[in-house]
């Protein structure tokens, strides 16, 4: 079986999903990794085989210009409409997520998606791959995939926000009058479908099944989809694990991580890092913290107990803590939750307070504000991570429900059977229509 996987020049939804892009290839089959040009290197490190289209659109320095290019819900964090995937339904309007459907087409699909449809088809067109993975917000691949009758599946990086959204949208449109049912991704993804002979469907928006990274116990999900759970596994890219790594610390370790993608892309932590230093730097742990070297300058002092560094590989560094502060990305939320530990969480995007309030649910953490914490809050939650059996109790029952969940090489067996149902039922209905 040939396997296209696609992915915008994003690293951190690149590394959730190439573990199963190694699995399908030491099962046997054939796998490319699609990406616009400046992305090849990351493909490569990981070992696999890149394949460059179209040209290079670096969506964060179009927000670096304008930060309100992109468009945010009224919540502040993950962009309209995607933020309503946690509401009731009652609170949910047509207007809203009409006007968010429009605006992010405009802003932010066709901006990451439009420079690389065309060589994506080309290339698929060419190598004929059997079926397509994309992450979710990369739209090109759908379109590459029915271009040439290949059965095709996202993988989410997180919560499931764009699926459960676009139900909310399906059935508002449904009760609108017939000449106002207007939907902005359906005329934008049809139009390209039909370019390459195909038509609309809302597979196009949420692919033919969803390969699911998020236990269910932490989200939601969009009703009538089809999910194939897979268990996280860590990853972080090209990593050393230092001479002192490898021996146990003296007391209680924690780890202090805020994440990649922001200072990666020139932002700034939301939480104030040196008065959560100051504020545990009395503590009898030694605390880890990975710290940006963008950011490492504006320290003005280092606690005693405390070690700084750009960069450790997470799951090594877990390994030896007793407890993690962290941002709430799926990717360090999903590395500790394996490890059992009790974790702390100061989201501040995206899906990120989802997730925290997932993990509080399951008893497996706490969650602060960061942009409302003071280190003082944040000292209080870390001494009730480190004393509280219940927290790493139910850290534990977390932990169990992952490690449940199937393996990438688990996996394999499951898309082989799903890429072969679609191929068997595209050419039984290609046989009825030419009979």
């Amino acid at each position: 079986m040939r396997v296209l996987f696609t992915a915008y020049p994003e690293r951190t939804h690149f590394l959730l999903m190439a573990p199963l892009a190694w699995a399908l290839r030491t099962a046997g089959h054939e796998v490319r990794f699609a990406g616009q040009p400046k992305f090849t290197e990351v493909i490569t490190q990981a070992g696999l085989t890149a394949v460059p289209v179209g040209r290079d659109r670096d969506l964060w320095q179009i927000l670096a210009r304008d930060p309100d290019w992109l468009g945010q819900g009224d919540k502040g964090g993950m962009p309209l409409p995607y933020d309503v995937a946690d509401r009731e339904p009652d609170g949910i309007t047509w207007e809203y997520l009409h006007e968010g459907y429009a605006t992010q087409v405009e802003r932010w699909h066709k901006a990451s998606n439009v420079p690389m449809i065309g060589d994506l088809v080309e290339f698929a067109r060419h190598w004929q791959p059997d079926l397509v993975i994309w992450e979710p917000l990369t739209y090109a691949g759908p379109i590459a995939a029915q271009a040439v009758g290949a059965a095709h599946a996202r993988l989410l990086f997180g919560i499931d926000m764009y699926g459960v959204a676009r139900e909310h949208f399906l059935r508002l449109k449904a009760e609108r009058p017939e000449g106002e049912r207007t939907d902005p991704m359906a005329d934008w993804l049809g139009g390209y479908a039909r370019k390459y002979g195909g038509e609309f469907s809302e597979e196009l928006v949420t692919g033919q099944a969803t390969v699911d990274l998020v236990p269910e116990c932490l989200q939601r999900r969009a009703a009538g989809l089809e999910y194939l759970p897979l268990r996280y596994v860590p990853y972080g890219g090209p990593a050393v694990v230092p001479a002192w790594l490898r021996r146990a610390p003296d007391k209680p370790r924690v780890a202090l991580t805020l994440g990649l993608s922001t200072t990666g892309h020139g932002g700034e932590y939301a939480v104030a890092v040196q008065d959560v230093l100051d504020a545990l730097g009395d503590l009898d742990i030694e605390l880890v913290a990975t710290i940006a070297e963008a950011e490492q300058p504006k320290l003005t002092r280092i606690p005693s107990n405390t070690r700084v560094t750009s960069f450790l590989p997470l799951d090594a560094l877990t390994a030896t803590c007793d407890a993690v502060i962290h941002h709430a990305g799926f990717g360090t939320l999903a590395t500790t939750a394996l490890r059992g530990l009790p974790q702390l969480t100061l989201p501040w995007d995206n899906d990120g307070p989802a997730l925290a309030d997932g993990v509080v649910r399951a008893g497996a953490g706490l969650v602060l504000n960061p942009k409302e914490t003071t280190g003082a809050d944040v000292r209080e939650a870390l001494l009730k991570l480190l004393s509280d059996p219940g927290l790493r109790q139910g850290a534990a029952g977390l932990r169990d429900r992952m490690l449940a969940m199937p393996s990438p090489n688990d996996l394999v067996g499951t898309l082989e059977r799903f890429a072969a149902e679609r191929r068997d039922g595209a050419a039984a209905g290609a046989s009825m229509s030419g009979g």
